[in-house]
């Protein structure tokens, strides 16, 4: 994939209304515990699900002894790029609609790739505790509609989320979770994040036809910041 091998993990329920793919954050993976329960939530509510590496295993090792692979935002970027191209090529998913779950600095590469060379080919876009302002001028060429989850008690973060919000010309909503702080590792919070991240792909990526079989589809649109 672009000269790099990277690794993901890959589930297809059946039917499947729509495929998110995760970019994880700093010091993150596809075996992130929490970025699994929300891909589990979103299995359940019927969306096919690619968590993925963005990361070689050579460049992660060099990121383990103090390199600053994690915040190359072009480069995680480009590597989304290409794995949504790689969705597109598939039998089995290239008829589903795209949507990116991002973490922390994954948050602004799902951002970042969004507004690259295919617009329109990302339809919506959910960041859990994300840094959005690393997208940078990225972020005015968004055109997914982008729903920013931030812990309450995530001041700093909440504060990057807010200033990067308006720098957005899509459709938008900030979600704060009372009481939760970077991780969500809160009673009740990753599930808060899960539900929400679920009614905004529910409502984005569900063609009209499927949503009217969904429960999970929000009956208004969100907000637009």
């Amino acid at each position: 994939m672009e000269g790099a091998e990277i690794r993901g993990d890959l589930a297809i329920p059946a039917p499947s209304a729509g495929i998110v793919v995760f970019a994880h954050g700093t010091g993150s993976g596809r075996h992130s515990p929490r970025n699994r329960q929300v891909a589990r939530r979103l299995e359940v509510a019927g969306f096919a699900t690619l968590l993925v590496d963005l990361l070689t295993e050579a460049e992660e090792d060099t990121d383990r002894r103090g390199g600053r692979v994690r915040f190359d935002v072009g480069l995680l970027a480009g590597r989304l790029r290409a794995v949504t191209r790689w969705v597109g090529e598939q039998a089995e998913l290239g008829g589903l609609a795209v949507g990116y779950f991002g973490a922390s600095t994954g948050a602004a590469a799902a951002l970042m790739a969004a507004s690259g060379d295919r617009p329109g080919s990302v339809k919506a876009i959910v960041s859990r505790g994300g840094r959005p302002d690393l997208a940078g001028e990225s972020l005015g060429g968004v055109r997914a509609p982008t729903l920013l989850v931030v812990g309450g008690r995530d001041e700093t973060v909440l504060e990057l989320n807010r200033l990067a919000a308006r720098r957005l010309t899509c459709p938008w909503r900030m979600e704060t979770v009372a009481g939760a702080t970077h991780l969500f590792e809160e009673p009740g919070a990753l599930e808060r994040v899960a539900d929400v991240a679920a009614e905004w792909f529910g409502s984005y990526l569900v063609s009209h036809d499927e949503a009217a079989r969904s429960p999970y589809r929000q009956s208004s649109s969100s907000s637009t910041g």
